[in-house]
C-alpha cells in the first residue's frame, strides 16, 4: 500500500501532480536520490497493476513518459561526471529487448555517483557485450531486461563473457528479476531498482 503522495501520483499516472511534487521536493531540500526512490515505488505499483491486468501496455508507456519527465528535472541535481571517476561500468539491454527506461535511470544515477558508464544501448548481442568488456576492462557489467522471454539471451550473454575468460562481475536488473533468475542465468548480483544497481556498484568498486 503506497502512503507517499508522490509514489501514489506516479502509480495513478497523474503527470502534472508528479512533476509538480518533484519540483516542490527539490526546492524543499529533499535529496534527489530520495525522490527517485519514491518515484520507483510508484513504478513498481504500475508494474504490479500491469501484471494483474488492471493496466495495459498504454499505461505502462505513459508511466515511462512521466518517469522520464521527472528524471529530466532531477538529472541536473544528481551530480555529473567530473575528471575523476570511481571506475568504468558497461551496461546494455540484452538481445531481443528494446526497453531502455530502467537502463537509462540506472545510468543517470551511476554517473551522478561518479562512475564512468559505457552505454551499449538496447537489443545488444552477446558479442557486443564481450567486445566492450575486452576494450574497457570494466570490472562490472550491467544487463537490463524487461521481458521474461529474454532470459535465455541473458544466460547466453553471461556464458559468452565467462567463455571469453573475462573476470567481470555481472549485475542483472529488471522488474521481475530475483535470486532464482540470478542463479539460473549465472549472474553475480541482481537489482530490482536503479538504486539497488548503484549499491552493487559501490560494493564492487568499494566506493
Amino acid at each position: 500500500m503506497l502512503t507517499d503522495t508522490l509514489s501514489k501520483a506516479m502509480a495513478e499516472l497523474e503527470e502534472e501532480q508528479v512533476l509538480a511534487q518533484v519540483k516542490e521536493r527539490l526546492g524543499g531540500g529533499v535529496a534527489p536520490l530520495e525522490i527517485v526512490k519514491t518515484l520507483q515505488e510508484g513504478m513498481v505499483e504500475v508494474g504490479n497493476r500491469f501484471q494483474s491486468g488492471e493496466y495495459f501496455l498504454s499505461e505502462l508507456i505513459m508511466a515511462g513518459e512521466i518517469m522520464k519527465g521527472a528524471m529530466d528535472i532531477l538529472e541536473p541535481h544528481l551530480g555529473g561526471e567530473s575528471g575523476e571517476h570511481k571506475g568504468t561500468i558497461v551496461i546494455g539491454t540484452v538481445k531481443g529487448d528494446i526497453h531502455d527506461l530502467g537502463k537509462n535511470i540506472v545510468i543517470m544515477l551511476l554517473k551522478g555517483a561518479g562512475y564512468k558508464v559505457v552505454d551499449l544501448g538496447v537489443d545488444v548481442p552477446k558479442e557486443k557485450f564481450v567486445e566492450a568488456l575486452q576494450e574497457t576492462k570494466a570490472p562490472l557489467v550491467g544487463m537490463s531486461v524487461l521481458l521474461t522471454s529474454c532470459q535465455e539471451a541473458m544466460k547466453e550473454t553471461i556464458e559468452a563473457i565467462r567463455g571469453a575468460g573475462l573476470d567481470t562481475r555481472v549485475v542483472i536488473g529488471g522488474n521481475y528479476i530475483d535470486e532464482t533468475v540470478k542463479n539460473y542465468v549465472g549472474a553475480d548480483y541482481y537489482a530490482t531498482t536503479a538504486t539497488d544497481g548503484v549499491k552493487v556498484a559501490a560494493e564492487v568498486f568499494g566506493a
